[in-house]
């Protein structure tokens, strides 16, 4: 039978969020995976952003291939939370750990949020 467990992002600390500082490839790091196969992260990840001008939002997901790993997605201005990625799956490779990275068209004005649901 499956383990859930609802788990911070890798690249918070203490679940505060994570300040979007690239601007290109490879971008921050949101979250990282761990390195077995068998144990899958559903991933929620949440972006606002606290400009006064839309801001262009690209989360490279579990790679940095394009198209093939990137999420992109135009961040409103000043008007809360948007739901940037709705519960996708990721694991590692069984050696190496998958990383999740985001880069905004400006530095430091996007803030991604969330949570991973651990499933082992």
């Amino acid at each position: 039978m499956a383990t859930f467990s609802k788990v911070h992002l890798s690249g918070s600390t203490g679940g505060r969020l994570i300040k979007v500082a690239a601007t290109a490839t490879t971008g921050t790091t949101i979250h990282a995976t761990g390195t077995s196969s068998s144990a899958i992260d559903e991933v929620w990840l949440y972006a606002v952003n606290t400009d006064t001008t839309d801001r262009k939002l690209t989360i490279e997901f579990g790679g940095t291939s394009s198209p093939d790993d990137l999420i992109e997605y135009t961040v409103k201005a000043e008007n809360g939370l948007y739901l940037i990625v709705p519960g996708l799956l990721l694991s590692g490779t069984g050696s190496a750990a998958r990383t999740i990275t985001a880069f905004a068209a400006t530095a430091n004005v996007v803030l991604i949020g969330g949570y991973v649901n651990r499933i082992s």
